[in-house]
């Protein structure tokens, strides 16, 4: 009876979290304790004062908190199930299963303010503007502590090194943590809508320009609408596996160039923040094994999952 190899050897398990998936998991849950502190202090405030302006912000920001809650849920689950079998590739696309619905919500959020912007113009009412103010600097505070506490983990680059000098052509998706990253946009929509309230509330009291307000708010909404477009565009292009065409050049080149090989098919795709697979099937020359194409496929660190097919 013929003796196997080592099974041993040949298997691995499909842990593709990022590198930095606790430590944006632990700024996450910050990020959410703040958020949720700020909102139940403006909705209480709001009630004892009987201030819409405090009440109409706390529950603005009662929808991102639940949005950096989906995140840091989301955390928790691709961590938890990480090396269950009942998924394929592992968990580490459910960041960006999470950053597509927050995505959604901010782009809800962004048609809500835009709505209402446009009704306030239209129909304009009484603002307090000083007490307005005081709540929009408040809300400032905590959106650029909390923006201090996820750029720590924030990927703003994009950019990967490599050893065997293969050049970049740019990125069919979005390379970063798309969880991350999610939870990143919802805390700059909040600052900049604090940003443009007071800069509004301001000129409003002072200068009296009443229309300031609106047409700040109609603003924001434009530019909360580009984030949320960009995120939604970037997640969904992980979620149907798009191929990422610069690892799949990379992939072309070291497996073509001695010239006793060539591809057949090629799949790649993402399957982690940090992390591709492939599936590679060639047409070679006699010799040729699939260990001498893992081997020249080696120095492309992205490759976390690997298939090599020879014909």
């Amino acid at each position: 009876m013929a003796t196997l190899p080592d099974l041993d050897a040949h298997t691995h398990d499909h842990v593709l979290l990022g590198a930095a998936h606790d430590e944006n998991a632990r700024r996450t849950r910050w990020v959410v304790a703040l958020t949720a502190v700020m909102m139940v202090g403006e909705i209480v405030a709001g009630y004892f004062t009987g201030s819409m302006a405090l009440l109409a912000d706390g529950f603005h920001m009662a929808t991102h908190a639940g949005a950096l809650s989906v995140a840091a849920l989301a955390y928790a689950y691709a961590k938890r199930n990480a090396r269950n079998p009942a998924y394929s590739f592992g968990t580490g696309k459910v960041g960006d299963l999470a950053g597509f619905a927050s995505a959604m919500a901010l782009g809800l959020i962004a048609v809500g303010i835009g709505v209402e912007s446009v009704t306030r113009l239209l129909q304009p009412i009484n603002v307090a503007f000083g007490e307005a103010t005081w709540v929009a600097v408040v809300g400032l505070a905590v959106n650029v502590v909390s923006a201090v506490l996820l750029s720590g983990g924030h990927d703003h680059s994009h950019h990967h090194g490599h050893d065997h000098g293969h050049h970049h052509h740019g990125h069919a998706a979005h390379t970063g943590d798309n969880n991350l990253r999610s939870a990143y946009l919802h805390v700059l929509a909040d600052a900049l809508t604090s940003v443009l309230a007071i800069t509004a509330l301001l000129a409003g009291r002072y200068l009296g320009w009443v229309w300031m307000d609106p047409v700040m708010g109609i603003v924001g909404a434009i530019v909360i609408a580009r984030w949320s477009w960009g995120l939604m565009r970037d997640t969904a292009e992980v979620l149907l596996d798009r191929t990422d065409e610069h690892v799949a050049e990379e992939v072309r080149e070291l497996v073509e160039e001695p010239g006793d090989a060539r591809i057949a098919d090629l799949h790649v795709w993402r399957v982690g923040p940090e992390a591709q697979a492939a599936i590679v099937s060639i047409v070679a020359a006699r010799g040729v094994t699939s260990d001498m194409i893992r081997a020249r496929l080696a120095p492309v660190h992205e490759l976390a999952h690997l298939t090599v097919e020879c014909r």
